[in-house]
């Protein structure tokens, strides 16, 4: 029997009602409906003191080491976030930085080792937070994960969703399915 993909799916907002949580728990929808197994989790809910290896020499901090043990559990991780400033959230490259540090047996960048990664962006303006894609690619790259080409960009958000959370225009919809499919099949094919 084939193991089920299971993917840690977030966000680089912890707004309330941020479009990009709203765009992740759809995406973790469909990933469930695709044969994979996603878990939602909101950032809100794990507070991370701004990276210092200070506060690292005192004792990793009990948020780090909760998210450290749920990023372990998942082969991939589909994050989605905002632009700030043409670049991802401070929220996730924070939380990014802690979770690349090593701790005990773990080198540096080792509970990203041979994980999959897909980006996705939503915006209220009409770029979508394009500019911000790219870069959140690159930085992913270099914490080992394999990057997933063509993330999806979600331009004027505040009008793409419906009442259900579903996204309004269906190539959009479609280019949504598409991304989850890959990450679902690169990671069947990947872990036979």
């Amino acid at each position: 029997m084939a193991s089920v993909a299971k993917v840690l799916v977030l966000a680089g907002s912890a707004r309330e009602g941020s479009f990009n949580k709203q765009l992740a728990k759809l995406a973790a929808k469909r990933i469930e409906a695709l044969g994979g197994q996603a878990t939602f989790i909101d950032l809100k809910d794990y507070p991370c003191p701004l990276f210092d290896e200070d506060i690292e020499a005192q004792g990793m901090p009990d948020n780090v080491l909760k998210l450290r043990d749920i990023l372990a559990e998942h082969q991939a991780l589909l994050i989605a976030s905002p632009e700030y400033n043409g670049f991802i959230t401070p929220l996730l490259k924070n939380t990014l930085d802690w979770l690349s540090r090593p701790y005990n047996d773990t080198p540096g960048l080792g509970l990203f080792a041979g994980k999959w990664a897909a980006l996705v962006a939503a915006s209220p303006g009409g770029l979508g937070g394009i500019r911000a894609l790219p870069l959140g690619q690159q930085l992913l790259a270099n914490l080992s994960l394999t990057v997933l080409p063509q993330p999806l960009s979600l331009p004027k958000a505040g009008s793409a969703f419906n009442e259900s959370g579903a996204l309004k225009d269906e190539a959009t919809g479609g280019k949504l399915d598409a991304l989850c499919q890959r990450l679902v099949d690169v990671m069947a094919n990947h872990h036979r």
